[in-house]
Formats: structure tokens, sequence, C-alpha cells
């Protein structure tokens, strides 16, 4: 099952996300995308951290997410990628990177085997940003979204805590 979870900051995607990734019954990898460029990040990445199950492995990927997900993959395991948003984050200023690290997540997600859970930040539904930079990145977090909504099972909205299931089954 390959599902997609979006929502705002705090809404409640993450803890969402790691409760279904308990609940499958299945051996979870975390797949972390987040960089700790100051502390404010250092203190998020810690939060995250801490509430995981020590059972729980850990990949590390900022980067190259397509291939940390095939090395990872296993039919009795189940891959929490947190978070997407983070991810587009670091590869978009080097286009090059971008438009192969993108491919290759598309590409590659279709046949992972076992449970795949994708945890993103919606962030299309503020107001249009000011800076260039800033407009491409909501607009490529929207496409990757489209994209990966069509590739998966289920993806679930989460807004104050309360996930709305957009497509698939309820949870």
């Amino acid at each position: 099952m390959k599902e997609l979870i979006l929502g705002g900051a705090r809404s409640g995607k993450s803890a969402l996300a790691e409760r279904l990734a308990a609940e499958s019954g299945l051996a979870v990898v975390y797949i972390a995308t987040a960089t700790a460029g100051d502390a404010e990040m250092s203190g998020r990445i810690a939060h995250h951290r801490e509430r995981r199950p020590a059972g729980w492995g850990l990949e590390e990927e900022p980067r190259h997410l397509a291939a940390a997900l095939k090395d990872a993959a296993a039919s009795g395991r189940c891959l929490l990628v947190d978070c997407l948003t983070l991810w587009l984050n670091n590869i978009i200023a080097d286009e090059a990177l971008f438009q192969r690290e993108r491919a290759a997540l598309l590409d590659a997600l279709p046949g992972l085997p076992g449970r795949v859970i994708l945890v993103s930040n919606e962030v299309g539904m503020g107001i249009v940003p000011l800076g260039e930079l800033t407009r491409r990145y909501c607009d490529e977090a929207g496409r990757l979204h489209q994209d990966l909504a069509q590739l998966c099972d289920r993806v679930t909205l989460v807004a104050a805590g309360l996930p709305l299931v957009l497509k698939g089954k309820s949870l």
C-alpha cells in the first residue's frame, strides 16, 4: 500500500503517519529528509526522534530519496518518509538534481514492495508568496502532490489533528 498524508504545519500529519506505521504490524523504517541547519530545526528533529519507537529503523536521506526507498523497501516492512517538502527544499535549487530525483521518486514508488507512507506539507492553501523561488517551490510541491496522489492507494489531508481521507479506504 502506498499512502500520502498531507497537512499544514503542526496539523498532526506526522503523528497520524507514525500511528499508522506502528499499527501496521510491520517492521518500520523511518526515512528522515530534514537537515539541521539551525537550532530551531535541530529542536524539531529532536522532537521527532524522541517520539519514535526505539525499535524502528532510521535512514537519514535529504536528497536521494528514491534510492533510499529502493534500498529499504521489503515486503514485510513499512517505510515512513517525513517529509517530502523538506526533501523538495533540499533539491529544488539544483535544477538537474531536482528533475532527476523527482522523476526517480515517481518511477520507483509504484514498484516498491511493502507499505510506504509519505508525509508532506500542504503549502498551497495560503497566500501566494512574493519571491520567485518561493512561488516555484509552492508550485512544484503542488505538482508533486498531484502526481503522487495518482500513484497512491490512499491520500489523507490532516487539519487540526483530524484526518480527512480524500482517496482510498477510510482510516
